[in-house]
């Protein structure tokens, strides 16, 4: 715990433009638990007797003795050109204070080959060039020596090497992952975990039950269902959330939820399997009836399988971060903290780098990194890019230069280039951070940052929250407050979604700015599908995607009656006759499963990973359940190994439903803001994208198909946004390439107070 705070203090409370450093003060009363070594010539004691200062060496020998004890050892280090007056000196200190002396070897690079490449990179890091004369440079001594060469370095101190058996003995710590920590959302005693967890359920039993009564007064039940059926469905997920102890976590994504929308900042309906989940649709959590869409609990909070519920919420890009500052200050600054993530060196960057440090041309080192393959989803290693390229060794046999550069460039691959910050995500503790886990100053802003990424975030015991931010709605919220001008006040809730006049418009393709369906692929198959209902767009935002693809024509022409729907088997069709008879979502294969041989839904979604992951052994098991459940229930064993193939088919890129069925209702959203107002569409659409030319001159085009009139930026009548007008949308001013914010507002203002004549 000490060498955490310790870590934590050195990062949060170093002054910026410092370097990073621990003061004697910041050691005092956080040293039980640790080993200390005293920093072989570079460190306190060595730096002192280097400058001749024996006394102020001895001072802080001593100070470092009264914290540590018998847990403290002066360090030896013998690096090519190491002082040896020094290092006699260190020696006798530490024998007249009876301290233990230890050797050490600080290491930076593996082997004593990779010396010139950490150098390179060691430039890179300091924006500097390998040639240059005053920046850092290491010893090729820095290599990690084996135990033989470390034994022969310090032949002549035996004990030296001996104490690092000791030191590494000495040290016993195994770390354990801890079980969630989250803060305590009701005043229960949280001391008495018992006591604050019932109080807890009890709290969100009481939030459910009342939204989920609120929302059938607005809505009224789906067709199909009764409001006794809902009831029972909320009851359902109720005791499970309780049984495995989330009642906390839902409480606290409600709460922030429901701030945000008090402010008046847009939330997205939902995203991820979190939208299957009736408690989220009744504390507003999300705004998706999951029964209206048949989408699944099981799904998102699986109770055979215990893992974090994990929301993802989307928020208004510009608005985002007022809800992150809410959660600071209900729960504490100290509380609350962004993920750390790390960027590595990838094979065009690292050209790129270690060109620009070896000093080669610009133009060459472009040429060769643009060689290597761009596929940012499965980046193209170095090596496997010099191997598939012959040009690579034709320039490398031209000028020994370049296989300098492709030499280091593949030793430097896939190391850390800079530490960043996890785009969305953010934890929350129930006590300082600190006191959990390593914490690090982001340059960039003011909250404080992990330095464990988010796998060992998780391991550690802290819950994500991912607060993303979505464009798009943005885009809807500045869309109706300028159709409000005009005294229409739209609630996207509650739209219908049977609007012909909006699948008619999707139907031929004129998607410029709705959400999803935008690209040439999904215009086509738009025109191909010729959507008529929301199920249509749910099953689209499923399919256009790698693999699934392939099923867009089947899905086309059993829709429109050129193809007969294929019977997969009679206990099962209807669980597909949504999607034409194509297996489309996870959740149909939790289904078939559940039906057709007898399965929970919390045993099928193991099904689905099972099959996902493909392990054979987990496979076989898998089969077996799966076939012998279907053959009690009347399925004929070859016709039930069928099926499970099939599944397994589809389990490699079926698409989770339930965030379909949220992106597909934002989609439509947008679809029918440009449907009915297309001229606050197109302007609120150019507003936010103001800096993209390209896009600008895509909703320019747009709107002049649609008759709208563009009128051209002026200092008359343009303003920061882009303007509307009876049937006209008047181009910004910002929009306008060099113009900046600060310079709008002050012709606005001055405008305001005497317009101009020309």
């Amino acid at each position: 715990a000490n060498l955490v705070r310790l870590i934590s203090k050195v990062y949060l409370e170093t002054p910026p433009g410092e370097p990073v450093h621990l003061t004697s003060a910041m050691l005092e009363g956080r040293s039980d638990g640790l080993i200390c070594l005293t920093g072989g010539p570079r460190g306190p004691i060595g730096s002192a007797l280097k400058a001749d200062r024996r006394d102020l060496a001895e001072q802080r020998l001593l100070f470092l003795k009264g914290l540590f004890g018998d847990r403290l050892y002066v360090e030896l280090e013998r690096v090519a050109g190491y002082d040896r007056m020094v290092e006699k000196s260190t020696v006798d200190l530490a024998y007249t204070h009876d301290l233990p002396l230890v050797a050490t070897n600080e290491a930076f690079f593996s082997k004593r080959e990779d010396y010139e490449a950490h150098d390179a990179l060691i430039a890179i890091a300091e924006g500097s060039v390998v040639a240059a004369d005053n920046r850092r440079r290491l010893s090729p001594d820095n290599f990690l020596r084996s135990q033989a060469e470390m034994a022969r370095l310090f032949s002549d101190l035996p004990e030296a090497i001996d104490n690092t058996v000791e030191i590494a003995m000495r040290c016993s710590y195994y770390p354990k992952n801890r079980s969630p920590i989250l803060p305590r959302f009701t005043g229960a005693d949280a001391a008495d975990k018992d006591a604050a967890e019932k109080a807890e359920a009890a709290e969100l039993a009481r939030q459910a039950r009342e939204g989920l009564e609120a929302r059938l007064a607005a809505h009224g039940p789906t067709p199909g269902y009764t409001v006794e059926q809902y009831r029972e469905r909320l009851e359902f997920e109720l005791g499970i959330i309780e049984k495995m102890k989330f009642p906390g976590y839902f409480l606290i994504v409600a709460d922030f939820i429901k701030w945000a929308k008090s402010q008046g900042i847009p939330v997205g309906p939902g995203r991820g399997s979190g939208a299957g989940s009736l408690v989220a649709y009744s504390t507003t959590i999300t705004d998706i009836d999951p029964l209206r869409f048949s989408l699944l609990f099981e799904r998102f909070l699986n109770p055979d399988r215990v893992s974090m519920p994990d929301f993802d919420i989307d928020f208004c890009q510009d608005r985002r971060e007022e809800v992150i500052r809410y959660v600071q200050q209900k729960y504490g600054r100290d509380q609350v903290g962004q993920i750390i993530t790390f960027g590595t060196l990838q094979a065009r960057a690292v050209l790129r780098d270690v060109g620009r440090v070896l000093q080669m041309p610009y133009g060459q080192v472009d040429k060769l990194s643009k060689m290597v393959p761009q596929n940012p989803a499965n980046p193209v290693k170095l090596a496997d890019a010099i191997a598939n390229e012959p040009r690579f060794a034709e320039e490398a046999e031209k000028e020994p230069i370049v296989q300098t550069l492709l030499d280091t460039a593949q030793k430097l691959e896939g190391l850390y280039r800079h530490a960043s910050t996890h785009a969305a995500g953010i934890v929350i503790g129930d006590r300082p951070l600190s006191e959990l886990v390593p914490m690090y100053r982001d340059p960039r802003s003011d909250m404080p940052v992990t330095q464990f990424n988010m796998k060992y975030v998780e391991q550690a015991g802290l819950v994500k929250f991912d607060f993303l931010g979505l464009k798009t709605l943005t885009v809807l919220e500045t869309a109706v407050k300028l159709i409000r001008r005009r005294g229409v006040d739209i609630d996207l809730a509650r739209i219908p979604l049977d609007d012909k006049e909006t699948y008619s418009m999707l139907s031929r393709g004129e998607v410029v700015g709705v959400f999803q369906v935008e690209s040439a692929g999904m215009r086509k198959a738009l025109i191909g599908m010729r959507p008529d209902c929301i199920e249509d767009i749910i099953a689209l935002v499923a399919l256009y995607r790698p693999g699934p693809m392939e099923n867009i024509p089947t899905y086309n022409a059993r829709k429109h009656g050129e193809e007969e729907m294929a019977s997969i088997h009679p206990k099962i069709d209807h669980l597909v006759k949504e999607t034409q008879g194509v297996i489309v979502y996870q959740e149909q294969v939790m289904q078939i499963a559940q039906e057709l041989s007898g399965y929970s839904l919390g045993e099928a979604d193991l099904l689905r990973r099972a099959m996902g992951k493909k392990i054979r052994a987990e496979m076989d098991k898998q089969r077996e359940r799966f076939v012998s459940g279907a053959v009690e229930r009347g399925v004929s064993k070859p016709q039930a190994d069928f099926i499970f193939d099939l599944l397994a088919k589809f389990a490699d890129y079926g698409f989770n439903k339930s965030h379909a069925a949220a992106y597909a209702v934002v989609s439509y959203q947008t679809a029918y803001l440009k449907a009915h107002y297309p001229v606050e569409f197109l302007a609120a659409s150019m507003t936010l994208d103001m800096s993209n030319t390209d896009k600008l001159a895509d909703f320019r085009q747009d709107a002049m198909r649609l008759g709208i009139e563009v009128v051209a930026p002026s200092v008359m009548t343009s303003f920061r946004p882009f303007e509307v007008g009876e049937n006209k949308i008047f181009y910004s001013l910002a929009a306008l390439k060099g113009v900046g914010d600060a310079a709008v507002e002050h012709i606005v203002a001055v405008r305001g107070e005497k317009p101009f004549k020309n």
